[in-house]
């Protein structure tokens, strides 16, 4: 077909009558399709399910001397934080872990930060007369949330194909009002792109005014590929140690795409000083995580090698997933020369760039026709897509021929809101 940028007008005309004929048949299927968020099929949970089974004795439930039944070991089990570490490529007393949720680590750890102040604070957060961070963009929008929850003031980082701009990110942390910085460095959300080891070495070397400034290194995707071979991933807490910035990096993990998001296992990774730290605080909240649920992911993932044979199958279930997304928009949007996209190798997004000015029209349609996805702008901080272009396909839970239809009105719905783009400007 030829390129809608190329067409008259009348051709626009008639085009767009042709397609929203096509999105008024879709409508009328009264379909209720969910692309919104990257969440692990059914026939992914499944591959954990051996799990459940693991502890059956009062034998089963000690580990190394631990009967994880009772308090204690606020920081982890030990053969916890040790199959972490493997899996992150770090020693184990740089490693606490947590309850299911990486996130809430997170949120804790700026929390702390904010009511407390961290290791290298000379006062809690609260008591600054401003709070920025750096928030590469397009980026988590739960990464934001967290941010503008606290009152902290969000700046917008351009990300390039190695990472965030890293000459942006260098003249701003000379800034004493910027405390930190957001990173998804492999298989970033939304876009996929996978850090550059020299991106890796700038950030690593950093020297921030802020002497609290934190990079919260959210490492949600490391052994996450679906169309290659596992890659390792550089150790950013040995690298930042190199550097003379030992308790400047938190890492973050989990098992949440790996076994069951509602009932993982998380980490948080840093200098053996800040883990130190935060556990005098953390000690107030609770006695221990959950040790039951650490001492059966241990004993169904093992190590890194079992583990990363339980995520190849999580691969053979998801890539024929992205290719339904990835054949659809070569074939119905690439010729017509109306957006761009991502394609990632491995994580659960695909990042697509609609004409400028028509994302939040095109999800609006979407909607209409029974596809809910996430929200246009919430890959921006403050929900606000600059360009309204950035759309997030999340193509992991609907089935294979949900996912064609899904694709399907995504595609009619890119079409015709450039379609009345075009003819605006005709």
């Amino acid at each position: 077909m030829k390129p809608y940028p190329m067409m008259t007008k009348k051709e626009l005309q008639k085009e767009k009558a042709h397609v929203q004929a096509l999105i008024c048949t879709a409508r009328e299927k009264n379909l209720h399709l969910d692309m919104s968020r990257g969440k692990p099929s059914k026939e992914q949970l499944n591959l954990s399910m051996a799990m459940m089974t693991d502890l059956c004795s009062v034998e089963d439930c000690i580990d190394d001397g631990v009967d994880v039944r009772n308090y204690g070991l606020l920081c982890g089990l030990p053969s916890a934080r040790a199959l972490f570490a493997d899996l992150l490529g770090t020693k184990p007393d740089c490693v606490f872990v947590g309850g299911n949720s990486s996130l809430k680590l997170m949120y804790d750890l700026i929390a702390t930060a904010y009511t407390h102040g961290l290791k290298n604070s000379s006062f809690p957060w609260k008591d600054a007369k401003q709070l920025r961070f750096l928030c590469p963009a397009p980026g988590y929008d739960r990464h934001f949330r967290i941010t503008e929850s606290f009152g902290i003031e969000m700046i917008p980082i351009a990300m390039t194909d190695d990472g965030p701009d890293m000459d942006l990110v260098e003249q701003w942390v000379k800034d004493p009002s910027v405390v930190g910085i957001w990173c998804c460095p492999k298989f970033s959300n939304p876009d996929g792109i996978v850090y550059s080891d020299e991106t890796i070495r700038r950030i690593a070397a950093l020297k921030p005014s802020a002497r609290d400034f934190v990079v919260m290194w959210d490492n949600a995707y490391v052994m996450h590929e679906f169309d290659a071979a596992y890659t390792p991933f550089p150790d950013i807490l040995s690298i930042a140690e190199s550097y003379g910035n030992r308790d400047m990096v938190f890492e973050f993990a989990s098992t949440s795409k790996v076994t069951f998001p509602g009932a993982g296992i998380s980490c948080m990774a840093s200098s053996p000083a800040n883990i130190a730290y935060l556990s005098k605080l953390y000690g107030v909240q609770t006695i221990g995580y959950d040790k039951i649920n650490q001492l059966r992911h241990v004993r169904f993932l093992k190590n890194k090698e079992h583990t990363l044979e339980l995520m190849r199958l999580h691969a053979a279930i998801l890539k024929p997933r992205f290719d339904v997304v990835f054949s659809a928009l070569e074939s119905e949007i690439g010729p017509l020369e109306i957006a761009k996209w991502k394609k990632p190798k491995g994580g659960y997004f695909v990042s697509l760039y609609a004409m400028p000015g028509t994302a939040k029209r095109t999800l609006a349609l979407c909607k209409d026709a029974g596809l809910t996805m996430t929200d246009a702008g919430a890959t921006f901080p403050y929900g606000q897509d600059p360009m309204d272009s950035n759309i997030r396909i999340a193509p992991s839970v609907p089935s294979i021929e949900e996912l064609q239809q899904a694709i399907a009105i995504l595609c009619l719905c890119l079409r015709f809101t450039a379609l009345e783009q075009l003819l605006k400007l005709a």
